[in-house]
């Protein structure tokens, strides 16, 4: 039998599992994504039904064999993070976004370290979309699809255009201006800015947010993250349907 003690984690997701208990994902730093069972949380007097919830720093410890695990300790390990508005919807999309895209049992102590990070920062009111284009870069770099390293790109000439072509990266595009509205091609200064984390100019954060979603699709391999829905307008969502 396999036993953890005292690992720092967040809650990813819970979902109620038979009669009395949670099945409940965990991120770790050094175990990854893990799935546990947290046995009679759903009772009215079990002290781990209000610690088992997203945003909450948590120390955990659990026993058992195969992939799922037994819950046998749960405590605070910090406060709350406390979200609000749109950064609520975005510290969902975190969550989610981590669900569908990291195996368990894989560790990555610099990613559990930059969602700390990332949670404090959007405390802030209102949401500042850097902070989520900032995670997701890193999330890419760390699954092993990292597009655009600080320095690494010095062939991008930012007057130029490029097409992201998967399993070869950006290639340059001959179509030009005209063609920027495209989802697959980008501005060269617009990828340089990505590359060096500036993200003062408006129309790298759209790019940045447009390259990511299009990086991700493959990944996700059509699993749905309901989260972005929230930031939707309803003419938007009526589009969409």
């Amino acid at each position: 039998m396999k036993r953890v003690s005292i690992q720092p984690a967040f809650v990813l997701h819970r979902r109620s599992y038979r009669e009395t208990s949670f099945l409940v994902e965990l991120l770790t730093p050094e175990y990854g994504r893990v799935t546990v069972t947290a046995k009679g949380a759903r009772q009215a007097k079990s002290p781990s039904q209000g610690l088992l919830q997203p945003f909450t720093p948590l120390t955990v410890s659990w026993a058992g064999k195969g992939e799922l695990m037994t819950l046998t300790q749960v405590d605070a390990n910090g406060p709350v993070r406390q979200l609000r508005g749109e950064s609520l919807f975005a510290g969902f999309y975190l969550n989610e976004l981590l669900t569908a895209l990291l195996q368990k049992w894989d560790p990555h102590p610099t990613l559990f370290k930059v969602y700390d990070q990332t949670l404090t920062a959007l405390e802030a009111a209102p949401l500042n979309e850097q902070v989520l284009r900032v995670f997701e870069k890193l999330l890419l770099e760390e699954l092993g699809y990292g597009l655009l390293q600080k320095d690494g790109d010095a062939w991008l000439q930012p007057e130029k255009y490029y097409r992201f072509v998967p399993d070869q990266g950006f290639v340059i595009s001959e179509l030009g201006e005209d063609a920027k509205a495209k989802s697959t091609l980008f501005s060269g200064k617009s990828l340089l800015a990505i590359a060096n984390d500036d993200w003062s100019d408006e129309d790298c954060m759209r790019d940045a947010k447009r390259l990511t979603r299009f990086v991700l699709a493959p990944l996700l391999a059509g699993k749905p993250i309901h989260s972005r829905r929230l930031f939707l307008q309803p003419e938007e969502i009526k589009h969409e349907e």
